[in-house]
């Protein structure tokens, strides 16, 4: 007999966003989201949505800044 609750597949955590704009690569931590456990989509509430576009539009000073190589794939 199949129950009609099914069992709640997203789960709330901090994840790490990353955008590359304008020939710049952003990671904003600590991100709050609700995480799909079987595939790993992540879900941001609109308020989350909109706190990381300004972040990224102001281009705030940056906790700590980091170095990525880049490597072209051919």
């Amino acid at each position: 007999m199949n129950s009609p609750f099914k069992e709640e597949k997203l789960v709330q955590q901090n994840v790490t966003y990353t955008l590359f704009k304008d020939g710049k690569f952003f990671i904003i931590e600590n991100v709050p989201a609700r995480v799909d456990r079987e595939t790993g989509e992540q879900y941001f509430a609109p308020h989350v949505v909109e706190k990381l576009q300004q972040i990224i539009l102001q281009q705030q000073a940056p906790a700590r800044v980091i170095q990525t190589p880049v490597y072209e794939f051919a």
